[in-house]
């Protein structure tokens, strides 16, 4: 495989991570899940850039770059994934491939957080692993692009 560029974008809330909630969603800060996501995927020859935002515009001006600066995207779009569908048509406009991250089972959480807008403009989700499942969205990414 050729050396690959990904972006991961973090969501709303996101930069609390650590502090927020730390039986839900761990104990580690997002720059320190951020330095294992790029050490996984470095071993695999994926550079990986990220970008956090509590404000939609910013998120979906990120998912546009997509298109001309990454090979795919991994997005845990906190609670924008339950009703943003400025977010959702962003990324059906993006043809690279993009998972969708979810920390906690958001099926196993309060009913709001059930539905995402984005999965189905999503190649998968993964959802349930804290930041384990970053890993494994860099290890569906691999192969998707």
């Amino acid at each position: 495989m050729k050396n690959a560029k990904i972006l991961v974008i973090n969501g709303p809330n996101l930069n609390m991570v650590g502090i927020r909630e730390p039986g839900v969603y761990g104990n580690k800060s997002l720059s320190e899940i951020n330095s294992s996501i790029n050490t996984y995927a470095g071993g695999m020859k994926i550079t990986c850039d990220f970008f956090q935002s509590n404000c939609e515009g910013e998120i979906i001006d990120k998912i546009q770059s997509v298109l001309t600066d990454y090979d795919g995207c991994i997005i845990n779009a906190g609670a924008y994934t339950h009703y943003s569908y400025a977010i959702r048509d962003a990324i059906a406009a993006v043809n690279k491939p993009f998972i969708e991250v979810h920390m906690s089972n958001i099926a196993a959480r309060e009913e709001f957080r059930h539905n995402s807008v984005i999965a189905a403009v999503c190649k998968g989700s993964i959802a349930g692993f804290g930041m384990h499942s970053y890993l494994l969205a860099i290890n569906a990414i691999r192969d998707l692009i």
